[in-house]
């Protein structure tokens, strides 16, 4: 597996049903502090909702991930918002719905399609994109390598996460999982540097 599913940026989508309504807040995060920053901006500025539930997956492969009713009936909001980030196949996205009650009770089955549609509403209005699984790769050089160094990174094309160019160089690098072996290859060629991949 070399790339994931994700969006590109933040969306809302909204359903209402029977007076209530649900704003739904689908965030591109990539770790847990990215989520909970999320959730406090969304609580502030909507402090009046009745509701926050949520949901996030987090990784290639969403083994990180949490979803919460918040005071709604067991399972009618949390894991029908986590239920649409698995159908839309997408990881590193944090789905956040507030509610303002109606005044009319939708019951468990109503509030499941709610906080359902809301999630999928705001999904729907999302940009899908591919991302490509990275490693960071760390490379300590002397300065007289610097040009095989450079020639390396502008031939596989990688972004530059850190550098610091002084007698002993460190540069650190995205890489993508798939050109880690012809990396390999490439940087044992070259004399006096050291690397390491994580």
């Amino acid at each position: 597996m070399n790339s994931f599913k994700t969006i590109k940026a933040s969306s809302e989508g909204i359903y209402k049903a029977k007076g209530s309504k649900f704003i739904a807040f689908a965030i591109p995060i990539n770790s847990e502090i990215q989520f909970k920053e999320g959730l406090s901006r969304i609580k502030k500025k909507y402090h009046d909702a009745g509701h926050h539930c949520y949901a996030f997956s987090i990784g290639p492969e969403g083994k990180l991930f949490r979803y919460s009713d918040d005071g709604e009936p067991n399972n009618s909001a949390g894991k029908p918002i986590y239920g649409q980030l698995l159908s839309f196949g997408v990881t590193n996205v944090s789905i956040i719905v507030i509610r303002y009650f109606g005044g009319t009770k939708l019951g468990v089955g109503g509030l499941i399609t709610a906080y359902k549609e809301a999630a999928k509403n705001a999904l729907n209005n999302a940009k899908i994109i591919k991302k490509e699984i990275t490693e960071v790769l760390t490379i300590d050089f002397k300065y007289d390598s610097m040009n095989s160094i450079m020639g390396i990174v502008k031939a596989f094309d990688l972004e530059i996460a850190e550098q610091q160019f002084d007698l002993d160089c460190i540069i650190k690098l995205n890489c993508p999982t798939r050109n880690k072996l012809q990396l390999e290859k490439k940087l044992k060629f070259i004399q006096n540097i050291n690397f390491r991949f994580g």
